[in-house]
């Protein structure tokens, strides 16, 4: 049986040295956040439905997750303090949507990787 770690301790020290001096720890730590944010199914859940609308109101939002306006509003507020939705006010009503379209980029993107079956539970 084919084992799937190395024998060696670096096959291509040019390769990692070039590597590593690309790895911008900020960036790299804001880019895990997104994944960590859109990590929990309730949240990934509302911005999928925010990927598919052009905008949502909270309580459509609520409905969408099977939750309460309370719940819905806590996890679009979560999904807005990193930027990754935006909202406004009309009267009592607030309306959410995506903030760009990178981020239906990258709910998109896994939403066909899932499809294609490149993901196992």
């Amino acid at each position: 049986m084919a084992k799937d770690t190395c024998d060696v301790y670096c096959y291509d020290p040019e390769k990692v040295s070039r590597l590593k001096k690309h790895m911008d720890k900020d960036m790299l730590r804001g880019t895990s956040l997104i994944f960590k944010v859109l990590g929990d199914e309730t949240r990934l859940k509302a911005a999928y439905a925010l990927s598919k609308e052009e905008e949502l109101c909270v309580c459509d939002v609520a409905n969408i997750l099977g939750s309460s306006v309370a719940t819905a509003s806590h996890h679009l507020r979560i999904l807005k303090k990193h930027g990754l939705v935006k909202y406004r006010k009309e009267g009592k009503l607030a309306f959410y949507r995506l903030d760009d379209h990178h981020v239906r980029e990258l709910i998109e993107v896994a939403s066909e990787h899932m499809k294609e079956g490149k993901i196992n539970e």
